[in-house]
């Protein structure tokens, strides 16, 4: 019987998403006939896990330290076999301006944007409105503003002394349309969703972590054509960034009646979320994958060297 040490919970902004996709995930391989331990990762986590000596990490961590290739790291020198992706593409996937470089580099479209300073972002607007403002390496959604038209200054919240999300930022063109999603398992891209938040506003924190806070339609309602280009790009990310295992693809498609038809990729997420709500076991489900179905191949998946 395998022996898999789950890691969760860490101490980045993501702390309570990680400590529910850690216990769902925890719980689901268990019933699968794993030996599991809990890791609740704190900064002695290397000496936890060398005393443990699991035969696998499930890494079930989400933002800086368990997204960014940090916990890889440590996993690398311990010879431990862990999910999900290994600290290159963990690491640059996490940085949205360099993903997004190698992206293009690959012929994947992105949207527009550029890097800009917190501090001058708060004093003036870097874009005409409608554009986008969001933290270089965070996740979540956290500090990520949609500026709208008309709006006379940037977002106050920019010039708070509480500012918790670095000094620097991503600003993008705001590009109309639908929110979509797809995953990728090792070489296959699952389906699509169409995400709406339920309040008609964005897909916010509040939408992706409240229950009944977006309506997810799985199939997409897409052309056919455009669905299978969602697919295509999807797994190209994948492969363009060096990901392992799952990993999950955020696009945006303008569709809208004399909208500009721009179908972009706005980030790659390495951890996607695993909780009750979360899109990547929704998309297992529709192809036939049940929760710990997935999860035992994400263990299976497992190695050093990612």
């Amino acid at each position: 019987m395998k022996h898999v040490a789950v890691l969760m919970g860490g101490w980045s902004s993501e702390r309570e998403v990680s400590l529910n996709s850690g216990n769902a995930c925890a719980g689901a391989l268990e019933s699968v006939g794993y030996r599991v331990t809990r890791v609740d990762v704190d900064r002695n986590v290397s000496a936890t896990l060398g005393a443990l000596r699991p035969d696998v990490a499930f890494n079930a961590l989400h933002g800086p330290y368990g997204e960014d290739g940090t916990i890889q790291g440590i996993l690398e020198v311990l010879g431990i076999p862990y999910t999900h992706s290994g600290v290159l593409s963990s690491a640059l996937a996490m940085n949205k301006q360099m993903a997004k470089i190698v992206m293009s580099a690959a012929g994947i479209p992105v949207p527009t944007g550029m890097t800009v300073d917190r501090r001058g972002a708060a004093k003036a607007h870097v874009f005409e409105p409608p554009y986008v403002l969001k933290p270089i390496a965070e996740g979540s959604s956290y500090g990520v503003f949609i500026v709208p038209v008309g709006a006379n200054a940037p977002p106050m919240e920019l010039s708070s002394p509480d500012w918790a999300y670095g000094e620097t930022l991503l600003a993008e063109k705001f590009v109309h349309g639908r929110e979509l999603t797809c995953a990728v398992m090792g070489d296959r891209a699952l389906d699509v969703i169409d995400i709406r938040a339920a309040d008609g506003g964005w897909y916010d924190y509040h939408a992706k972590y409240s229950k009944g806070g977006s309506i997810h339609i799985l199939p997409a309602e897409l052309k056919g054509n455009i669905y299978q280009r969602i697919q295509q790009l999807s797994l190209m990310a994948h492969k363009a960034l060096g990901c392992r295992g799952v990993s999950r693809a955020d696009l945006r498609y303008d569709d809208r009646p004399g909208g500009t038809g721009e179908l972009v990729v706005l980030e790659v997420n390495t951890q996607p979320g695993m909780t009750a709500t979360s899109l990547v076991p929704e998309l297992a489900a529709h192809a036939g994958m049940s929760f710990g179905e997935l999860v035992r191949w994400m263990v299976e998946d497992a190695s050093c060297g990612r």
